[in-house]
């Protein structure tokens, strides 16, 4: 958490409080030496409302960079023709102010959200399909690692295999 927050040129979302239940599962970053992390992703899981559990990525990146799109199961680098259009389909909170999300077509096994928030894509990824509803539901509120003066107990939980090369 540490090296990808310090390294970070956008920021490391992270939802506080948690939502019950729920745990960090780990910490991913984009980029390189030269230009610095231009994305970074925070995993959680947590139990879903169906049956089961269920696992969120929450990814800020600069436009153009892909990560979020490559966990989403898109072809291209951002959310693609048709984001926006439209009332957004949830809501969420960002450093005290409302950011507005859209679902975006992926990969079927998977439910994808996309949004902006401070000049950078805000992504949120959730594991089953239908637990994707938890992101409107569960209300979340958006907080920067960055920020100084912040005070986190996070609870963590096993490294999830979300984050694993190849898995996306």
């Amino acid at each position: 958490m540490e090296a990808v927050t310090r390294e970070a040129h956008v920021p490391v979302w992270m939802p506080w409080p948690l939502p019950a239940g729920w745990l960090v599962t780990g910490f991913a970053a984009a980029g390189d030496e030269r230009t610095g992390t231009r994305a970074t992703v925070v995993a959680l899981s947590g139990p879903s409302l169906t049956q089961g559990p269920a696992d969120l990525l929450i990814i800020a990146e600069e436009p153009g960079v892909g990560l979020g799109a490559g966990f989403a199961g898109l072809p291209g680098p951002d959310p693609g023709e048709g984001f926006g259009d439209g009332p957004p389909h949830a809501k969420i909170d960002v450093n005290g102010h409302p950011a507005a999300l859209w679902c975006v077509s992926g990969a079927s096994d998977r439910a994808v959200y996309a949004g902006e928030a401070m000049g950078d894509w805000l992504w949120a990824v959730v594991w089953p399909a239908d637990a994707g509803c938890l992101v409107a539901l569960f209300e979340l509120s958006l907080r920067d690692l960055r920020d100084d003066g912040q005070v986190f107990d996070l609870p963590f939980g096993a490294f999830s295999p979300r984050l694993e090369v190849g898995e996306a």
